[in-house]
C-alpha cells in the first residue's frame, strides 16, 4: 500500500521538524477549544429554546460571515504572512468566547437567544480568516515527499482533538457553561502564541499587475472550475455532508431519543472522530497507493449508509457504532481531498484555492446544520436524518457519472498542477 515515492519518509522524520510540531500544537488547541465551545453552545441554546430550528441558526450564524469573507481571506493568505493571519484570527476567537462568558454571566442569553447568534457571527468571521491560512500552512513546513504523511499527521491531531474536545466539553459542562467557555478562552490564546513562535515565514506572492482585485479574489474559483478532479472532490464533500450530516441534531438525540444527557452528548460528538483517527493512523502507516478515486467514492457511500442507521437507531451503542463508521469513512474522503488539493494547485494560488475548499466545507458543515434543523422542524428529527443519508448515497452515484476524472484517479503522487 506504500507508495515508493514516499517510502523514505517516516513519521519521526516529519515530527522532527520544530515548526511542524508548533503547528500541530496550535491546531490541536484550536480544535479542542472549538469542539468544547460547540458542545456548550449547542446544549445551552437547546436548553433555553427546546427548538431544533434554534440549533440550525447556530450553524447559520457562523456560516454567513464565512460566505462573505472566505474569498478575501484566501487572497490575504496568499499575500500576508500566514502566521500573523492565524494568530490574529484566534485572538478574535478568544474575544468572541469572552463575549459568551459575559452573556452567560449576566444572564442576557437566558432572556434572548439572538445575542448568542451575534457572537457566533464574530466567531465565524475569525474562522473565515484562519481557515485558508491554516489549510495552506502544511506545504510550507514539509517537502512534497513528506506532504501526504504531514497531512495525515495533521489530520490525526485534528481528529484526536475532535474526539477529546466534545467529551471534555460535556464533562466540563457539569460545572456549567462558564467553565467550558473559560477553558476555550485559554486554548484560543494558546493557539495565537504557538503560531507567533513559528519561524517559517510565508514567502509572500507578488501581486499580478494584470489582475484586478476581483480577479485575485476569484482566481481560486477559476482554477477549480477548470480542474475537474478538485471540483469533483470538494463538491462531493459539500453535498454528501450537507445531506448526510446529523451533528446539529445530536443534542436532540442525546436529550429526547437516547436520553443520555450532556455527558452522553459529548461522547456522541466524539464518536465520529474516534472512527476517523483510527483510519487516519492506518493512512499514516500505509498511505493510499492505488485506486484512490474509487476508494473515495466507496467511503462516501458507506457514510450515507451509516447515517441512515444512526437516524433509525434508538440504542446508544448502535448509535455510537454508526457514528464511528461515519467518521471513519468520511476521514478517507478528507484525506484524499486534503492531499489532492496541494498537489494539484500551484503554490501561488493555494491560499485562494483553499479558501474555496473551506467555503464548500463550511457550507456542508455550518449550512448543513441549518438545513438539518429546518428539515427536522418540517419532517421530524428521525425522518430528516434518514432522508439525508439516502440523499448522500444518490449523490455518490451521480458524481461518479459527472466526474469520471476523479473516479479514475489512481496514485495521488501522480497528480500535478496545471500551468499557471
Amino acid at each position: 500500500m506504500t507508495d515508493s515515492s514516499t517510502s523514505g519518509v517516516t513519521l519521526l522524520s516529519v515530527l522532527r521538524l520544530r515548526d511542524f510540531r508548533l503547528f500541530l500544537t496550535g491546531r490541536f488547541l484550536g480544535t479542542l477549544g472549538t469542539q468544547i465551545q460547540s458542545v456548550a453552545v449547542g446544549w445551552q441554546v437547546y436548553e433555553i429554546t427546546r427548538s431544533p430550528l434554534a440549533l440550525g441558526f447556530v450553524g447559520l450564524a457562523q456560516f454567513l460571515p464565512m460566505v462573505i469573507l472566505l474569498l478575501p481571506a484566501g487572497d490575504i493568505a496568499d499575500r500576508v504572512d500566514r502566521r500573523i493571519v492565524i494568530a490574529a484570527s484566534y485572538f478574535l476567537q478568544a474575544v468572541s468566547v469572552a463575549l459568551l462568558i459575559v452573556l452567560t454571566w449576566t444572564g442576557t442569553g437566558a432572556h434572548s437567544i439572538w445575542p448568542f447568534y451575534l457572537v457566533l457571527a464574530i466567531f465565524g468571521t475569525a474562522r473565515a480568516f484562519s481557515g485558508p491560512a491554516l489549510r495552506a500552512f502544511v506545504p510550507l513546513l514539509v517537502s512534497k515527499e513528506q506532504l501526504p504523511r504531514g497531512i495525515a499527521i495533521s489530520s490525526s491531531s485534528f481528529q484526536i482533538a475532535v474526539i477529546v474536545g466534545p467529551a471534555l466539553g460535556g464533562f466540563i459542562y457539569i460545572w456549567g457553561p462558564l467553565a467550558a467557555y473559560g477553558t476555550c478562552l485559554v486554548f484560543f490564546l494558546g493557539v495565537a502564541v504557538s503560531f507567533i513562535a513559528i519561524r517559517t515565514h510565508h514567502k509572500q506572492q507578488p501581486i499580478d499587475p494584470t489582475l484586478t482585485a476581483f480577479g485575485r479574489l476569484t482566481a481560486g474559483i477559476a482554477y477549480i472550475r477548470d480542474k475537474p478532479i478538485i471540483l469533483g472532490a470538494i463538491s462531493l464533500d459539500l453535498f454528501a455532508v450537507l445531506l448526510g450530516g446529523a451533528t446539529a441534531l445530536l443534542p436532540i438525540y442525546a436529550s429526547d431519543i437516547l436520553h443520555v444527557g450532556p455527558q452522553g452528548l459529548g461522547v456522541l460528538r466524539s464518536a465520529p472522530a474516534i472512527g476517523a483517527v483510527l483510519i487516519n493512523f492506518l493512512l499514516i502507516a500505509m498511505p493510499l497507493q492505488r485506486y484512490t478515486g474509487l476508494i473515495m467514492f466507496a467511503c462516501v457511500a458507506v457514510f450515507g449508509v451509516a447515517t441512515v442507521v444512526f437516524g433509525l437507531s434508538e440504542n446508544f451503542l448502535l448509535s455510537m457504532a454508526a457514528l464511528l463508521v461515519m467518521g471513519a469513512s468520511d476521514m478517507v474522503s478528507v484525506y484524499v481531498r486534503s492531499t489532492l488539493i496541494p498537489l494539484a494547485t500551484p503554490p501561488e494560488k493555494l491560499g485562494r484555492v483553499s479558501a474555496v475548499d473551506l467555503l464548500f466545507i463550511s457550507a456542508s458543515n455550518e449550512l448543513g446544520e441549518f438545513e438539518s434543523g429546518v428539515m427536522a422542524g418540517w419532517l421530524g428529527t428521525v425522518p430528516s436524518v434518514v432522508v439525508g443519508g439516502l440523499g448522500t448515497i444518490g449523490i455518490v452515484a451521480l458524481w461518479m457519472w459527472l466526474f469520471p476524472a476523479l473516479r479514475k484517479v489512481d496514485r495521488l503522487m501522480d497528480v500535478k498542477p496545471d500551468p499557471s
